[in-house]
């Protein structure tokens, strides 16, 4: 059958003219090893459950046995949890006082992995008593857990909170041999800074007690694998990278529904999809941007095979986030045991949450990272089946430029991620929690704080804190830790409210650009309204409303240099980077439905200031000039300018994990600073969180790949798949495309160290 839907996508006039690119991924033969040493009760486990090891799973229970740290960055699918578990539960045998901690980034994962570990104890006749300690726990057993239990399974928020009251758990601690941290990718920007101060405390806890942990890493592939594990933990670790599982013949399809003309929206071409795979009975998961997205092509499909195969209607349904836990796992056991040919799903599904291997893969949509992408690819295709994954495209820039540059996708190594122990918000918040869990010392500020002596000193001066013999202890009558978010910097929060009931929080910058009065705001797919913005109270009213328009806020941008820290030679070419003071003025917001203006409304805010990091360049008078002489139209080169900033943070999650709401910029004709034309890129968050200055590190292949994706796409005069920004705070005005790629093709030319005459670059075009 999937040789029937591979044939129809490549001779079917409907589909053929979209696919882009088909990319088949060899089969590969599994590499066995043997582990010797094993414990009676795991070796007949292993045996009656006809599991062998693979070379990779082997080498990582040496490496943990040895003592080593271990990062594990093989494939979803390729036994990364066994791996681990193994020489944890041997451990566990061998030492009947040892304790371990696996930390997850989500509840659904450590719900899994709990039923995971509890059938292992069973079958290898163990009693290590393993147990979820999060806040779904019920109070009246969280005693006996914290006095019986070796294994705690947990995540960041509830460790976050639980810390403070570590005395309650010393057994736990001084026991302490392994703390997991799984799907440890997850870990970066903003979270993975609050979650690495989060891992300093908790070592410095268990050295306290007398333990000094191994740390296991369980990840996605990265580009910054050493860098990454370090800044997270603070300790050096080992890699294991190779992948000897097996795997099948994988059919990888790019799907591009504006590669001729887009008669129909992509999550048309979603339904159309989803249906030609359950039709063929190609068990599938259809991966979608949002809860409502994942409703809304379930009951697309439905209605269409009421009417074609009705016996499948109740074959296909939706899953996601907001479904009670046994209606979850009713889904999960219908995927596993084939009762289920189709599922239309969040990205709730992608992490690794048991449900057996399946046929076909859908990804409407690029998820935003590789690491993404191949979690959802990683769906399908285990052990030895064939499968098929189809990744269908949004009209964004990122979308188009991996339809028209699949080498980038197959190819070419994933994103960096950037965890960042410099901003100064981040770093004094968990200090503070610290000395609040024990006195702290300037050895253990040392040992433990990767930050400066500024740092120290201004902790030194906090009201909230005494210096005496055993260094500096918390004489606060509130626990730091409450005021603190692990998923933002600022404690300048504003709260939203739905019928008095607190719905989400968020920081100022957010609230202004997102939830200003009269603004939609989508929560978990739903839409609401804006009511009320109390700007004294910080507290934000909306009421539910289906509305199919949404709103963008308008907004003036001034950006300051306060300190450049260094900059850059790339050949001809220089890269500033320091730190940078943001002013922002929301002065309009516009109701837009299918990129048309429906209304225009003010915004009465004061000015938004915050002091950032950022990264900055400058443009040659040669090349304005040659610029504004080939297109001596009004607003050329502004509007060039203007592109190539849109342009190129458009293309910054391609090389640096983030969000490209993480990031701001501005471009201006002359920033009265530099003298010159100047683009800055910043991190749009109090402090920064380094995503900029890791795009110094990267900034040749950042504007190569930008220069490309410009430059491909067949519009004239820009479009949302190149220039056009959809957070554009000047309602993407000016831009001029040919005057973008002209900049871009100029600074790529300063970088290899060639001339830029004048008249050199008007002969460019």
């Amino acid at each position: 059958m999937l040789e029937n839907v591979l044939k129809t996508l490549e001779d079917n006039r409907a589909f053929k003219r979209k696919v882009e690119h088909i990319e088949t991924l060899s089969a590969r033969k599994a590499q066995y090893g043997e582990l010797k040493d094993l414990p009676e009760s795991i070796e007949k486990y292993l045996k009656d459950s006809h599991i062998k090891l693979y070379q990779h799973q082997v080498e990582a229970t040496q490496l943990i046995r040895e003592g080593e740290n271990l990062l594990i960055t093989t494939p979803t699918a390729s036994g990364k949890t066994l791996a681990f578990n193994l020489p944890i539960i041997e451990s566990l045998c061998q030492d009947p006082e040892a304790t371990a901690l696996y930390i997850y980034p989500a509840k659904a994962l450590a719900n899994d992995q709990f039923n995971v570990l509890k059938h292992l104890e069973s079958s290898c006749d163990l009693d290590f008593k393993p147990n979820i300690y999060d806040g779904d726990t019920p109070k009246k057993i969280r005693p006996w857990i914290k006095e019986n239990s070796r294994l705690i399974l947990t995540n960041p928020y509830m460790l976050h909170l639980i810390l403070g009251w570590h005395h309650q758990w010393s057994r736990f601690y001084k026991n302490l041999k392994y703390v997991v941290i799984d799907e440890a990718h997850h870990y970066r920007g903003v979270f993975g800074s609050n979650v690495a101060y989060l891992i300093r405390r908790l070592r410095r806890i268990c050295n306290h007690y007398g333990s000094y942990p191994q740390f296991i890493l369980s990840s996605a592939t990265l580009a910054n694998p050493e860098e990454f594990s370090r800044n997270l933990v603070g300790v050096d670790f080992k890699e294991i990278k190779k992948d000897t599982s097996p795997s099948g013949k994988k059919h990888f399809v790019l799907y591009n529904p504006f590669a001729k003309w887009g008669d129909l929206s992509t999550h048309q071409e979603t339904k159309n999809l989803f249906q030609l795979m359950v039709l063929n009975d190609l068990q599938t998961l259809c991966f979608t941007v949002s809860r409502k997205m994942a409703e809304i092509i379930a009951m697309w499909t439905k209605k269409e095979l009421s009417e074609r195969k009705p016996e499948l209607v109740n074959r296909v349904t939706a899953y996601r986030s907001g479904f009670l836990a046994e209606e979850r796992r009713k889904i999960e056991k219908g995927l596993k045991t084939g009762n289920l040919v189709g599922v239309t799903c969040t990205n709730a599904l992608e992490l690794g949450v048991d449900i057996g291997s399946l046929d076909s893969v859908i990804i409407s949509g690029y998820p935003g990272t590789m690491i993404s992408t191949w979690q959802q690819a990683g769906r399908v295709g285990r052990a030895e089946n064939e499968s098929l994954v189809v990744m269908v495209a949004f009209e964004n820039a990122l979308d188009q430029y991996l339809m028209k540059h699949p080498e980038f996708l197959f190819h070419k190594s994933h994103e960096n991620a950037v965890i960042d122990l410099e901003n100064v918000k981040i770093s004094k918040g968990h200090i503070l929690c610290a000395i609040k869990e024990l006195p702290l010392t300037v050895d253990d500020f040392e040992k433990y704080f990767q930050t400066d002596y500024d740092t120290w000193d201004a902790i030194r001066r906090n009201m909230k804190v005494k210096e005496g013999l055993l260094g500096l202890t918390y004489v606060g009558l509130k626990d730091p830790s409450i005021n603190i978010s692990l998923d933002q910097i600022s404690s300048d929060h504003f709260r939203v409210f739905h019928d008095k009931k607190l719905m989400e929080t968020m920081d100022r910058q957010h609230a202004y650009s997102e939830a200003h009065e009269g603004a939609v705001l989508i929560n978990q797919g739903e839409t609401y309204i804006v009511d009320s913005f109390n700007l004294q109270n910080k507290k934000i009213n909306v009421k539910k409303m289906d509305v199919d328009y949404h709103t963008q806020a308008l907004k003036n941008v001034d950006v300051t240099i306060e300190k450049e820290a260094y900059n850059r030679t790339i050949g001809n070419f220089r890269v500033h980077f320091g730190e940078v003071k943001v002013t922002q003025d929301f002065y309009k917001y516009k109701e837009m439905l299918y990129g048309k203006t429906l209304a225009t409304n003010k915004l009465e805010l004061p000015a938004l200031k915050y002091h950032t990091r950022g990264l900055w360049f400058t443009i040659p008078g040669v090349v304005a000039d040659a610029l504004e002489n080939i297109f001596p139209k009004k607003d050329s080169y502004a509007g060039s300018l203007h592109g190539a900033e849109h342009a190129l943070i458009s293309m910054f999650p391609l090389l640096v994990l983030c969000d490209r709401f993480d990031i701001g910029g501005l471009s201006t004709n002359h920033h009265p600073q530099t003298g010159k034309a100047t683009i800055f890129i910043y991190d749009a968050y109090e402090g920064g969180i380094g995503l900029a200055e890791k795009a110094v590190e990267v900034t040749e292949k950042l504007v190569e790949v930008t220069r490309d994706m410009v430059k491909t796409c067949q519009c004239q005069k820009g479009c949302p798949t190149c220039i056009y920004s959809p957070k554009c705070g000047n309602d993407n005005k000016p831009l001029h495309k040919k005057g973008t790629i002209f900049i871009l093709e100029a600074i790529l030319k300063m970088m290899n160290g060639e001339s830029i005459e004048s008249g050199l670059l008007e002969r460019m075009l």
